[in-house]
C-alpha cells in the first residue's frame, strides 16, 4: 500500500467521529514529492536475463543495447527498455499446435489447422504437411524495428515458401524421398527472403513433422504405397539374385578359359616335344639306320609285353614270333 493510500486511509478513520479536515498544503506537497521519489526508485533500474538482450530507447530514440544483468537508466519513463531473447531458440509451428506437457510427454492440441497444412503439389495431388521453423534473433534493433509484426511476417514467409517448394514436386517425392531436399531449400529461401527484408533473425532449421495424404483418401494411398513396396521388394530381390549369378557364370566362365588355355598349351608343348624326339630319332636314323631300327624295336617290345599278359612257346627250327630276337642265330658271312 502507497504513502497516499495510508493517508487516505487515516483521514477516513480519523473522520468518522469528526467532520473532515483537509491535510495542509505543505502536506500534499511532501505526499507527492515522496511518490515522486518513490517512482524515480522504482524506474532507474532494470535486469536483462541471461538469454536477453535490452534495446534502450531515450525520449523514443535508441541509444544502446544492454547486456545480461543489472542496469541503470533515467527515471520517470524517459528511457524506455525493450527486451528481446536473442540467445534463446524460438520456434514457428505450422499444421499443428504444441500445448505443454502432461506426464513427461508432449500434449498437442486437437483443432486441426488445414488451413496451413494441405497444400497443392506439382501433379494436382494434396497433401497435409505439418512443419516447425526454428530460429533466434540475431539482431534485435533490426527484429523490433525494421518490420511491424516481424513474427508473424516470418510466418507468412515461411507459408508462402513452403508452399512454392512442395508446389513444384511431385506428390510421391514430397511423401518418400523429397523431406531432407525440401527442408534444406526451404530453409535456404525463407533466410534469403528475410536478408532481403532485413528482419534480423537466422532460420537454424526447417524441419517437417508429418507429410500424408489427407483423411479421405488415406486408405487409397496405403494401397498404392504397399504396392510400390512390393515393387521395390521384388526389384532388390531380382537384383539380389543378379548380383548372385553373374558373378558365379563369370567364374564358371573364367574357369573354363583357364582350363582350356592350360590344356591348349599342355598340347602345344607336348607336340613340340614329340616333335624335338621325332627330329633327334630321324637324325640317329639317318646315321645309323639297322641299330636305330633295332633299338627302337626294342624299345616298343619293352612297352609293350608287359602289357601282353601271356607266354607264348614256339618249338625249335622255327622261327619265333620276335625274329629279332634270335640272338643264336648267326648272320651269314659272304666270301
Amino acid at each position: 500500500m502507497s504513502q497516499f493510500d495510508r493517508l487516505m486511509r487515516q483521514i477516513s478513520e480519523e473522520g468518522k467521529g469528526s467532520p473532515p479536515q483537509l491535510p495542509s498544503a505543505m502536506t500534499l506537497v511532501w505526499i507527492v514529492l515522496g511518490l515522486l521519489i518513490v517512482w524515480g526508485a522504482l524506474t532507474s533500474f532494470y535486469t536483462v536475463q541471461p538469454e536477453q538482450r535490452a534495446v534502450v530507447k531515450r525520449l523514443g530514440a535508441v541509444i544502446s543495447i544492454s547486456d545480461p544483468g543489472l542496469h541503470f537508466r533515467v527515471p520517470f519513463g524517459i528511457d524506455q527498455v525493450q527486451r528481446v531473447a536473442t540467445e534463446r531458440v524460438l520456434k514457428q509451428e505450422f499444421g499443428f499446435r504444441t500445448e505443454g506437457e502432461r506426464g513427461g510427454r508432449t500434449t498437442y492440441s486437437d483443432k486441426p489447422f488445414e488451413d496451413e497444412s494441405l497444400m497443392l503439389t506439382g501433379d494436382l495431388n494434396i497433401i497435409d504437411l505439418e512443419w516447425v521453423v526454428q530460429y533466434r534473433i540475431n539482431d534485435p534493433i533490426k527484429f523490433l524495428y525494421n518490420m511491424r509484426e516481424p513474427t508473424s511476417t516470418m510466418r507468412d514467409i515461411s507459408e508462402s515458401v513452403m508452399r512454392r517448394v512442395v508446389g513444384n514436386r511431385l506428390g510421391s517425392e514430397v511423401l518418400t524421398i523429397a523431406r531432407v531436399d525440401i527442408q534444406q531449400e526451404a530453409r535456404d529461401e525463407i533466410q534469403a527472403i528475410l536478408d532481403l527484408y532485413d528482419a534480423g533473425m537466422h532460420v537454424i532449421t526447417v524441419e517437417l513433422q508429418d507429410v500424408v495424404p489427407p483423411i479421405a483418401v488415406q486408405p487409397a494411398f496405403n494401397e498404392v504405397n504397399e504396392a510400390r513396396q512390393e515393387r521395390e521388394r521384388m526389384i532388390n530381390e531380382a537384383q539380389l539374385q543378379a548380383n548372385q549369378q553373374i558373378p558365379r557364370a563369370s567364374g564358371e566362365a573364367l574357369r573354363m578359359i583357364a582350363e582350356a588355355e592350360g590344356y591348349a598349351t599342355e598340347r602345344v608343348n607336348r607336340a613340340r616335344g614329340e616333335t624335338v624326339r621325332f627330329s633327334a630319332v630321324l637324325e640317329e636314323y639317318q646315321r645309323a639306320p639297322e641299330v636305330t631300327r633295332s633299338r627302337l624295336y626294342l624299345e616298343t617290345l619293352n612297352e609293350v609285353i608287359p602289357r601282353i599278359g601271356k607266354v607264348l612257346v614256339v618249338q625249335d627250327n622255327q622261327v619265333g614270333p620276335l625274329p629279332l630276337l634270335n640272338v643264336d642265330q648267326r648272320p651269314e658271312v659272304s666270301r
